[in-house]
């Protein structure tokens, strides 16, 4: 992720419940539905057949195959280089593949510093591993 920052010294996802609002494409049948899915660290179900668990477990509404997404890891990034990209969040895909990331409202007031802080222009780019 890239973005513009005011007054941010590091960026995290707020708690470990943070949602990451993702457009998915089934891997089968490209189907990309068009509401937004969210996806946090701390859900989980179980898949099929004792396969371990994910974040999110859905039918594919064409196809009707079963496919998951689980979010690994937040990362902890330094805003000393602002503007480049980082890498904050990775899942792991069984059958979707992200496509498109809504980064929600990223602008607060800081009390104690008496100013305003932000992040701007959020870009993203997925990358698989």
């Amino acid at each position: 992720m890239g973005a513009n920052l005011e007054n941010v010294t590091n960026v995290r996802p707020l708690g470990e419940d943070f949602r990451w609002f993702l457009k998915l494409k089934c891997g089968n049948c490209g189907e990309v539905p068009d509401k937004w899915q969210y996806v946090t660290l701390t859900e989980s179900v179980p898949l099929k057949g004792g396969r371990g668990s994910a974040s999110m477990v859905q039918k594919c509404k064409l196809c009707a195959r079963e496919n998951s997404i689980g979010a690994h890891k937040w990362v902890i990034k330094c805003a000393s280089d602002n503007e480049k990209f980082k890498t904050m969040v990775q899942f792991e895909c069984r059958g979707l593949e992200p496509i498109d990331f809504q980064p929600q409202d990223w602008n607060d007031y800081d009390d104690k510093a008496k100013e305003s802080v932000g992040i701007y222009e959020v870009t993203h780019r997925f990358i698989k591993c």
